[in-house]
């Protein structure tokens, strides 16, 4: 009996993909709840992490960010110039490099 493959297997298989990385991420950025963008860039982090396309410095600025978005509202500005580019008729974009 084949065993199925776990959701999050998959996604992390289909952020190997930047553009696929970097539509999540956007997407994640959109709900505007920081705990949703936290786990989004995790699971981009892993992705790169299993590819070894994760440097050390992205690993310090994972870090220090993932603090951010779990403990301090510092972050909460960001998605304000969200709202207001929304009203505005604008949108953050994530695009690869």
């Amino acid at each position: 009996m084949p065993r199925s493959v776990s959701y999050q297997e998959t996604l992390i298989e289909s952020l190997k993909n930047p553009e696929e990385a970097a539509l999540y991420i956007e997407a994640c950025l959109e709900e505007g709840d920081r705990a949703v963008l936290r786990l989004a860039i995790q699971d981009v982090i892993e992705a790169y992490r299993r590819m070894n396309k994760l440097s050390e410095k992205a690993q310090i600025l994972h870090a220090k960010l993932d603090i951010l978005l779990a403990e301090r509202k510092e972050v909460e500005q960001l998605y304000y110039l969200s709202a207001l580019l929304d009203e505005l008729g604008f949108h953050l974009a994530v695009k690869v490099k």
